[in-house]
């Protein structure tokens, strides 16, 4: 199932298109946007995996949207305009339609996009947004992640050798989807673990190889909700 989110600045467009969409099987419109900021404010907490965006927009263009979420979502960009093919393409979206749009293109650049949704690429580095800039962080490097304490939106990411970097405005669902899965499990609400970070864990309580004062190492609670997938994940 294609889940989508369109951004367009004009009304006519957005229904035009959510009518071609819901003649389509196996896409859903999850949500409309008419405002760039507040698409951007809200994009990581959607379940979503496809954005269809215009280019042409006051205030803030598709390509600058593009730039911030195509890390994270794939992307189909609509315009009336030729001109900005060559730009669309250098940030490797799924594809590029024209308006006025036929259903019969439509359904084309869908069909791409499922072929990518598929079969998710898991790359060993993530790229995102952070405190010290848009910063590449090797996986194997990461021990442990949690919600920042300043602000919930944000993520602490520490590395084997203790640095601390600040991951901006990313959800725990948009996160995992971007971590290999065979190497990384959410333990509760607010945590990641590295699984080879873990040293001991019971049904209540993980015990991990990241030292904390004196001689102790960190111990991290596990979530009800989350014991039975955990568990799998050891064979258990």
């Amino acid at each position: 199932m294609i889940k989508c989110v369109i951004l367009d600045d004009e009304l006519l467009a957005i229904s035009y298109l959510k009518l071609l969409c819901e003649q389509i099987d196996h896409v859903e419109v999850v949500k409309a946007f008419i405002d760039p900021k507040v698409f951007l404010n809200e994009i990581s907490s959607i379940d979503c995996n496809l954005c269809i965006l215009d280019i042409e927009m006051p205030g803030m263009t598709g390509l600058q949207v593009a730039e911030l979420i195509s890390d994270s979502k794939k992307i189909i960009f609509t315009t009336a305009y030729k001109e900005y093919a060559a730009e669309a393409f250098d940030l490797n979206v799924v594809d590029y339609v024209r308006k006025p749009i036929k259903k019969e293109r439509l359904i084309q650049a869908f069909e791409k996009a499922k072929e990518l949704i598929s079969v998710p690429l898991k790359k060993d580095f993530i790229e995102w947004n952070t405190n010290i800039g848009k910063t590449v962080i090797f996986t194997e490097q990461i021990a442990y992640i949690k919600t920042s304490e300043i602000d919930s939106r944000d993520k602490d990411i520490i590395l084997n050798d203790g640095t601390a970097i600040v991951l901006k405005n990313l959800s725990f669902k948009t996160l995992l989807e971007m971590l290999p899965a065979k190497d990384f499990a959410q333990i509760n609400k607010k945590e990641i673990i590295a699984l080879s970070s873990i040293k001991v864990f019971s049904t209540n309580e993980i015990i991990t190889t990241i030292p904390t004062e004196g001689d102790h190492f960190l111990k991290l609670p596990i979530g009800e909700a989350y014991k039975n997938s955990l568990m799998e994940l050891f064979g258990k």
